[in-house]
């Protein structure tokens, strides 16, 4: 039973090219303005970062629970969008309070290449690790973790 492959167009059967081939022949043809060349064979599209004024607005808010404490600070983009987090824990050199500062990191730069907030709250949303815990926020209630926490805030 013979089953077909996908080919790269412009391919014949005999003359399959490997994949990093392929990728770098057709970026040349793409260069060269050749018509016909798939573009969904390139990867994702370039990064542009839009990095936030030197002067912006930010709230910073305190948080606890689960037995640590804890500032979210965020910043404002002039639209009122938010552009970076800083999570700063109270138990400094922890090993949370490593994470929860690159975790503050990646969000900050995924804002800023434009990525929703609403696709980073659904797929961070509900991530359970310690600490979590009642907060003594009433619009929160209860998180999972840090990263529930930051996420609920936002939402």
């Amino acid at each position: 039973m013979e089953t077909s492959e996908p080919t790269i167009e412009g391919s014949s059967e005999e003359g399959l090219k490997s994949p990093a081939q392929a990728s770098v022949d057709d970026r040349t043809k793409l260069a060269e303005g050749a018509p016909g060349v798939a573009s969904d064979l390139l990867g994702p599209p370039a990064a542009n970062r839009h990095r936030l004024q030197d002067e912006r607005s930010a709230i910073t808010h305190h948080f606890a629970f689960g037995g640590h404490e804890g500032y979210l600070t965020v910043g404002f983009y002039p639209n009122g969008q938010p552009g970076e987090i800083f999570i700063r824990m109270a138990k400094a050199g922890s090993t949370i309070a490593g994470l929860m500062e690159c975790f503050g990191t990646v969000v900050s730069v995924s804002l800023q290449h434009g990525v929703p907030l609403k696709v980073l709250c659904d797929k961070l949303s509900h991530t359970r690790f310690e600490p979590s815990g009642w907060t003594g926020n009433s619009e929160i209630g209860y998180a999972k973790s840090v990263m529930d926490y930051v996420v609920l805030a936002f939402m």
